[in-house]
């Protein structure tokens, strides 16, 4: 049986653990993730401890859990150690990696810069050797991207593939539950006991060239490394114009913010919760997000959906990068911030719209900074996916 110690399981020099976060539950004596020690984002549910979601009136109004996640339950049970709850940006509402009450976890392959969100503790403390491996989540963002910024493995599942019970929700019809790991093989020992097998043959590989344009130029030959190194048909092509990537990306945010509103409008009525200005901006556009618009995304989300499907089929690999730039300094202003935001989710809502798996591979540039090359591929075939991506990195190392 599960034992659970209220404890600092270490130095957190990443600044990732929330306050309430510090404790350690024992996993299996025996399992295929025995000898592994992993953290939690701070909106899964683990029995005994308080789940804040990034914000003291949340934790102050919602009673501590008695069931906890079944993701977090799986992983216990094949051997891995929890050793607590990291940081995340409020509600899960960011891919930047702040937070106004918990501070920002330090981003150790670029301490000057954020580690990404709203996963960011995790990603930090993996980052920094502090765990094998830490969940996260992702609904518009918010793995892939502080995957890219820290240097990290990153998974997108395909929407609905993991439960997201026992988990605090934002955007349902978005949110995904997921994970970051330092070590490839680590990353993909951590699918094989969270994913169903995937029969997924992968035959033709797509650099999507329209697409890695809304990225700097730092990614590029990254991505053209990945997509050279890829044994079947290659095929530079384009999935839609820059037009199009920016009225997908506005389809995303009507469709996903309307119905985060439905999910915690009451809530933010009721307790007027302090948030960091982004985040406040953030929830009172979504108040504002009729039902007939948000009605028209959803549809036009429909389409999107069946167009990126029937693009990649069943035996095909796009391309792309993880984020558009690298992880903003810490001292960047707003607008900097908002621009390198809006690119990335021109990217990301890609995945988010089509609710397809998405891997992000770990590279760096030349003057070292981390960033994130990623592999899209059909719906289930995420650990498919993960082996191909491990495959093709490990082939492309020195």
């Amino acid at each position: 049986m599960n034992t659970s110690v209220s404890s600092q399981p270490h130095e957190d020099y990443a600044r990732a653990w929330v306050p309430h976060g510090h404790f350690v539950v024992a996993g299996a004596r025996q399992g295929t993730l025995a000898g592994l020690r992993f953290a939690v984002k701070d909106v899964f549910d683990v029995a005994g401890h308080p789940t804040g979601a990034g914000n003291p009136t949340w934790l102050a109004t919602h009673p501590v859990p008695h069931v906890t996640s079944p993701i977090v339950a799986t992983l216990l049970a094949a051997g891995a150690t929890l050793v607590g709850k990291t940081v995340t940006d409020e509600l899960a509402y960011s891919i930047h990696g702040d937070n106004v009450h918990y501070g920002t976890p330090i981003n150790t392959r670029a301490p000057d810069r954020v580690p990404g969100g709203s996963s960011s503790g995790s990603v930090a403390a993996v980052a920094a050797g502090l765990c094998d491996f830490a969940l996260g989540t992702d609904t518009g963002g918010s793995t892939r991207v502080p995957a890219s910024y820290c240097g990290v493995w990153g998974l997108r599942t395909t929407h609905g593939l993991l439960p997201r019970t026992a988990m605090v929700p934002l955007q349902p019809s978005f949110d995904t539950a997921t994970w970051f790991a330092q070590d490839p093989d680590v990353f993909e020992r951590v699918g094989k006991a969270l994913l169903p097998a995937s029969a997924h043959d992968f035959k033709r590989a797509l650099l999507l060239t329209d697409v890695l344009a809304q990225a700097d130029d730092v990614f590029h030959d990254k991505a053209e490394n990945v997509f050279n190194a890829f044994d079947g048909a290659r095929t530079r092509c384009t999935l839609a114009d820059a037009d199009t990537l920016e009225s997908w990306r506005q389809t995303y945010v009507t469709a996903s913010a309307y119905e985060g509103w439905q999910v915690h409008g009451k809530w933010i009525t009721e307790n007027r919760p302090g948030f960091g200005p982004a985040v406040a901006a953030r929830w009172q556009t979504a108040a504002g997000i009729s039902a007939d618009a948000a009605a028209q995304a959803v549809q036009r989300r429909q389409e999107i959906a069946r167009q990126v499907g029937n693009f990649l089929g069943q035996d095909g690999v796009a391309i792309i990068p993880s984020a558009a730039g690298v992880a903003p300094l810490l001292t960047a202003g707003g607008a900097e911030v908002d621009q390198v935001r809006m690119r990335t989710f021109r990217i990301t809502c890609i995945a988010g719209l089509a609710g397809l798996p998405q891997v992000s591979l770990p590279f760096a540039t030349d003057a070292g900074l981390p960033i994130g090359v990623s592999l899209l591929g059909p719906a289930g075939s995420d650990l498919a996916l993960i082996r191909l991506a491990t495959a093709l990195w490990k082939r492309l190392q020195p």
